[in-house]
């Protein structure tokens, strides 16, 4: 039963990643065939954003090297889905490019550990390595949306600072970035935390509008953080069909915000997503089989239970 509540978005845009950061720490690698067809089940579902892929170097993500053969087969989407793919360097958007991608994420570190680990760089060097991509992207009229992980806690630093975090933001936001996700990337934000860093962020001249939010449930605390990022005005969430992912460079981070419980929770509140929650939730079914375990969503367990 939808039960709205004051002060929330009548509409949220779920920014699908469970096809690139959801698959992205598999070790079994997955055929490009079923990574294929889980984008047009996603898209089929209702999903509007969906993430495709990496154009990383295959040595660093073994489990994506097949962006050259993934994305035509799933360009017929891409009049009325947005594709993006994380380019990670001039030469991972050149690689993108000659395949038609129009929306495309650089990847950067709120702090210096993790961009070290991450990138091989220090945060200084990250950024000005995405300066000439963002450029050269938005001189091709592409939509760069601008990550930020370890935007609550670090596994080496521990808490981050929220001035550290806006400083880092603003500066890849001032390169020229559409939009800007906040990823709490081992799960450890809590509600206030979040509101928080969304305020200072609004008072550093960075909306809530241009915002996405990214959450890990390591601890239980992504859909309450959505809510708390929802209470702001952020309209864009970041979520993972089935609650796959992790990340490979960070060994504390747990699967992503699963899509169905943040489907369930909207759904609840009567803000539109466009999605429909029986065919995502037969689609992270289907893939949970293809990867031989069972889905971690509460809400897929849930009602794949009452299916069954």
């Amino acid at each position: 039963m939808a039960v709205p509540a004051e002060g929330l978005p009548g509409r949220v845009r779920i920014h699908e990643v469970g096809a690139r950061d959801g698959l992205q720490n598999e070790k079994a690698v997955v055929p490009t065939e079923v990574k294929a067809e889980f984008v047009h089940r996603l898209a089929d579902a209702g999903l509007r954003t969906i993430e495709a892929t990496s154009f990383v170097h295959p040595k660093w993500v073994p489990q994506l090297a097949d962006a050259e053969q993934l994305f035509p087969l799933v360009q017929d989407l891409a009049d009325d889905v947005a594709l993006p793919v994380l380019v990670p360097n001039e030469r991972g958007l050149d690689r993108a490019l000659a395949l038609g991608a129009r929306r495309i994420a650089v990847f950067g570190s709120a702090t210096e550990t993790f961009a070290s680990r991450n990138l091989n760089r220090t945060v200084d060097e990250s950024l000005a390595m995405f300066e000439p991509v963002v450029a050269k992207a938005r001189a091709d009229r592409i939509h760069v949306r601008g990550y930020l992980s370890m935007c609550f806690g670090d596994p080496w630093e521990g808490a981050v600072p929220v001035r550290q975090v806006v400083g880092v933001a603003k500066r890849l936001m001032d390169l020229g970035c559409d939009e800007l996700s906040l990823g709490d990337t081992i799960g450890v934000a809590t509600p206030g935390h979040v509101r928080a860093l969304l305020a200072a962020l609004g008072e550093a001249g960075v909306p809530a509008s241009a915002i996405g939010v990214h959450f890990h449930d390591t601890y239980g605390q992504a859909l309450a953080n959505t809510y708390a990022a929802l209470q702001h005005g952020v309209t864009t969430v970041d979520a993972s069909a089935g609650g796959l992912g992790g990340c490979p460079y960070a060994k504390s981070a747990t699967g992503n915000l699963a899509t169905e419980d943040l489907v369930w929770m909207l759904d609840g509140l009567g803000i539109e997503t466009g999605v429909d929650l029986g065919r995502l939730t037969a689609t992270s079914a289907w893939m949970a089989e293809r990867l031989g375990r069972p889905s971690p969503s509460r809400t897929v367990r849930a009602l794949s239970h009452k299916e069954s």
